[in-house]
């Protein structure tokens, strides 16, 4: 099943976006338009990836190189359609070299665009022998979309965009989803004879398709799956789209022994990992590429991205970034975890703690109101409220080490570096900046002063 080449079309602004970004640049769970549908094309393993940019060129060039460092960028100029981009395109692949067999070509606003997909249309049209194959589907309402229009042997005769479609061409519910596969000869006698005289003035790559039939027969292949096909023209359809995807998420996650209280309020992106009997409680968004243990309680109103959740541990009320959760620990509530922290096995990070590039013990405990950052704290420790960790001295972050087996008195202040040797104990509100050894209680004197009459009689 060799690609010639696959040609994406990402060279338009989306204006019903209404957007500063290009549309193929917004996201649908965690990925841009352009990733997820440039993950499924390179899927097939075309010879030649080329991608057509035109709104935001560089913009969108940097992101597709970003996704296939391989990947061939072709600028369309100021002529506007669709056909113009196919010739754009065709014209740069011609000069690297001489094209032969089928050529894809897919729109980069469907997001849900699968690679099972694509190879079933790419494998009907070498089956069928078309010179042009169009990737279709049924639609309840068709809005929007360019008709598919056939003869009574079921041949399909064009396609009539929205905007130019008569009455009975606008009652037609089979669609064009803006994918095809063309014979290469076939689609470069097609594109050379476009013209634009229609209500958009554009070069329409579905008038390409009358000028195939004379090459060679032009086939359908409707999608199995209507929702894999479905294009987002706006931010209500993005919505739209975005919640019935995610509850098929959801519904695959339950299937697979996962309890999941509410699938409406929980979103889940297509790389996080799940281990059964693990549940997830309303209101919780797992992000990137997070691993959640069997066991694991994940929620209620929490935020997971690029985290790892060890089994039987708990993350109530937080927000967990890129760290990773020992098993049988206990997160939260309203913890911020931010980069780089570990927890070990049964650790605790409570209610109000921030931590950053934290590394806790096993059985170690900051139960509330603290700040942990670029620290390194030891199995069995317990941090007492109010503790900070003063890692920042105006030019460089600075590392705190305390050891196992600490008790850290409530309001304490390590002034970064210094580091806390083993069975430690420190007073409640004690200041410590220079090292201490292990199994020695240490405490900063304070003086208390009572100033009595301070206040005016009046504001008594």
């Amino acid at each position: 099943m060799a690609l010639s080449a696959a040609i994406i079309l990402a060279a338009g602004e989306g204006t019903r976006m209404r957007s500063n970004k290009p549309k193929v640049l917004h996201t649908f769970a965690g990925k841009t338009f352009l990733n997820r549908v440039m993950n499924s094309v390179s899927a097939l393993n075309p010879d030649t990836l080329a991608v057509v940019v035109h709104f935001q060129a560089e913009r969108v060039a940097a992101a597709a190189r970003s996704y296939d460092e391989h990947v061939t960028i072709v600028n369309q100029d100021d002529i506007p359609g669709t056909g113009r981009a196919v010739q754009c395109a065709m014209a740069q692949l011609a000069e690297a070299g001489e094209l032969n067999g089928p050529v894809l070509i897919a729109a980069s606003d469907m997001p849900l665009l699968d690679s099972e997909t694509l190879r079933e249309l790419v494998e009907f049209h070498n089956a069928s022998g078309n010179g042009a194959t169009v990737l279709t589907t049924i639609l309840d309402d068709p809005t929007g979309y360019g008709r598919i229009i056939r003869d009574r042997e079921g041949n399909v005769l064009r396609i009539v965009e929205q905007k130019d479609a008569n009455r009975s061409e606008l009652a037609v519910q089979e669609v064009n989803t803006s994918v095809y596969v063309f014979e290469a000869s076939v689609l470069s006698e097609a594109i050379a004879g476009l013209k634009s005289n229609n209500a958009q003035g554009e070069f329409y790559l579905t008038d390409a398709l009358e000028t195939a039939k004379a090459a060679g027969k032009v086939g359908a292949f409707a999608a199995p799956d209507p929702l894999t096909v479905e294009g987002v023209n706006d931010r209500v359809q993005l919505a739209a789209l975005s919640k019935t995807y995610n509850r098929r998420v959801c519904e695959r996650w339950m299937r697979e022994g996962v309890t999941i209280l509410d699938p409406e309020t929980t979103w889940i992106e297509d790389d996080v990992e799940i281990g059964r009997d693990a549940t997830i409680l309303p209101g919780s968004f797992l992000q990137g590429h997070t691993v959640i243990g069997e066991d694991a309680v994940v929620g209620p109103y929490t935020t997971l991205i690029d985290a790892t959740v060890d089994a039987e541990a708990v993350v109530e009320r937080s927000r967990v970034q890129e760290s990773h959760i020992g098993a049988r620990t206990n997160i939260g509530p309203w913890t911020y975890l931010r980069p780089g922290n570990e927890f070990g096995e049964d650790a605790k990070a409570g209610a109000f703690v921030e931590m950053k590039k934290a590394h806790i013990g096993n059985g170690t405990k900051v139960p509330h109101l603290s700040y942990v950052g670029d620290a390194q704290l030891g199995d069995h420790t317990n941090i007492g409220g109010g503790t900070i960790t003063a890692n920042y001295d105006g030019v460089h972050k600075n590392r705190t080490v305390i050891g196992s087996g600490c008790h850290v008195g409530a309001g304490n202040l390590f002034v970064a570096p210094v580091q806390v040797g083993d069975n430690v104990t420190t007073g409640a509100g004690s200041v410590v900046r220079h090292a201490v050894p292990d199994d020695t209680m240490v405490y900063s004197e304070n003086t208390q002063h009572n100033v009595e009459g301070w206040k005016p009689a009046w504001e008594r």
